[in-house]
């Protein structure tokens, strides 16, 4: 079912921006390092596709604090 799916959520809010707007990791499946996963998918996915992100998901924004590499640095739109 979909309860067992964790999910990030987003949306392209012009020709090359994505607003990655929230992560969702069902409870059983919590504390296992998998929305750091999505987390890094989703920005790898920026950087590859020469994109710019927002960031609404707190998440990713903790995320990004604790990995600040350049590629996604200069790609975060305020």
């Amino acid at each position: 079912g979909c309860h067992d799916r964790a999910v990030l959520l987003y949306e392209y809010v012009g020709k090359r921006i994505v607003d990655l707007q929230h992560t969702e990791v069902p409870d059983a499946y919590r504390g296992r390092g998998i929305a750091k996963h999505l987390a890094k998918a989703a920005l790898d996915f920026v950087v590859e596709e020469d994109l710019k992100a927002h960031l609404t998901c707190w998440y990713i924004q903790k995320y990004v604090k604790e990995n600040p590499l350049p590629q996604y640095l200069e790609r975060l739109q305020p």
